[in-house]
């Protein structure tokens, strides 16, 4: 999407005319969907690795009592709890995430460490929701640039601030969210610091990134072209972590792939680019009049 930014103009103390631009405005709908599109869940296993990648929120997926939302168990299931989550935060209003995070806190308070778990974590701790959070923009910022290029930085200031909704949908407090963009630049640096990932947790994230949660004729048809685009999307702190070899040719078949996507994707109506996003919120409203669950 081009934006031409509006000017507003005054005069200076010379007498000369001159222009400032006003600040970045949307012309396409949702505060942080307007320019991300379905097509950027292919970086969903990438994303789920860096989430992961916390030692506190891996062993707080991996040894969850939740069974109705464990992703090996109930994949559909799973992938629909979460991606609504994206679609509520980004373009749901304030009484439909209200809704949404009364039914992720019942999931929530049964996730909790216990003296067996090899660390101390609580699926409420703030902290914890702040790097998923943190994961979660820095990922939408990652595929839009390699789908559609760099913000300017008027763009990324305006997404980064509505990108708080990730965290603030759940128990992030607003203020917990890094002031500005290179205020979160520096929260990043500080939060990679306690990156690591275990023999367990990479077996776990491992067969996530080959799609073998899926049922086993799709993990082995799309297995191998998952793998070659989470490594692709994953930055190279976490690929490490991971184990994954990543060569000069990789990243030359990745690029080639990943603008042929791009440039299709440019070209279909907005509709069938915003899918599931428009599918899952027309399915959480339907829930919320049925009284049906949501989590």
């Amino acid at each position: 999407m081009s934006v031409a930014p509006e000017k507003d103009g005054h005069v200076s103390d010379t007498g000369s005319a001159t222009a400032e631009p006003a600040p970045y405005r949307p012309i396409d709908g949702g505060p942080v969907l307007a320019q991300v599109d379905g097509v950027s869940l292919m970086a969903g296993a990438a994303n789920v690795i860096m989430q992961l990648s916390w030692p506190g929120v891996g062993y707080g997926v991996m040894e969850s009592k939740v069974e109705s939302g464990r992703l090996f168990d109930h994949p559909v299931k799973r992938s629909r709890t979460t991606l609504a989550y994206l679609a509520v935060a980004a373009m749901g209003t304030e009484d439909e995430k209200r809704l949404f995070r009364r039914g992720v806190n019942r999931a929530h308070a049964q996730v909790r460490s216990t003296d067996r778990s090899p660390v101390t974590y609580n699926a409420f701790d703030p902290e914890l929701q702040l790097w998923v959070a943190a994961c979660i923009y820095r990922g939408f910022e990652d595929t839009h640039r390699v789908l559609r290029g760099e913000y300017s930085p008027a763009e990324r200031e305006y997404y980064y601030q509505r990108g708080a909704v990730f965290g603030t949908t759940l128990q992030v407090k607003q203020e917990m969210w890094p002031e500005n963009r290179d205020a979160f630049e520096e929260y990043w640096t500080e939060a990679m610091k306690k990156v690591s990932i275990d023999d367990a947790v990479r077996a776990h994230l491992d067969v996530i990134a080959r799609a073998g949660f899926a049922h086993p004729i799709v993990a082995k048809l799309i297995g191998p072209l998952n793998l070659f685009i989470t490594k692709g999307f994953l930055p190279h702190e976490f690929r490490d972590q991971m184990h994954y070899s990543w060569t000069s040719r990789d990243q030359t078949r990745f690029d080639r792939l990943t603008t042929v996507i791009a440039t299709v994707n440019r070209f279909l109506p907005s509709i069938v680019r915003q899918f599931p996003y428009n599918y899952l919120m027309a399915d959480l409203r339907w829930r919320i009049r049925t009284g049906r669950a949501l989590v």
